[in-house]
This record gives C-alpha cells, structure tokens and sequence, in this order.
C-alpha cells in the first residue's frame, strides 16, 4: 500500500495494525496536510456485528476533543 494514492490520499507509511483493521499515514493531497486512513478488513463490511462495533468506536472518538487528539471525518 506505501506509495500508493487512494483518492486524493498518498498512502506514506503504516502506522498499526489490529482486529478493526490498518491504519496508514497519508497525504491528502488536495488540502496539502497529513492524515491517518483506517482500512477495515472484509468481514467488517460482512459481519452486522463487527460492523456496529466499528461505528461505536468511531462515534466514541468523534465525541473526544482534545489538542492530542485527531479529528475523525
């Protein structure tokens, strides 16, 4: 995946990886700034409980608002 651009993203390095999936440093090339990219893996989209795992996760980090934190789109 390094080196490769997915959308406007520049995939630059990997960061992790777990159970929810890969997550990647990346260029967003058309805001010129550094983001991370999560990649779920393919049960995700297929296990309805895996799924609804994932969005509470994400709607958990969304609530967080902190200097150290990132902000999730």
């Amino acid at each position: 995946m390094i080196g490769k651009t997915i959308s406007h993203y520049k995939i630059l390095d990997k960061l992790g990886e777990g159970g929810m999936g890969v997550v990647y440093k990346a260029e967003d090339t058309k805001l010129d700034r550094l983001v991370a990219l999560k990649f779920l893996p393919p049960h995700i989209s297929i296990n309805k409980e895996e799924k609804k795992r994932f969005i509470h996760e994400a709607k958990a980090a969304v609530a967080l608002d902190h200097n150290n934190i990132c902000a999730i789109h």
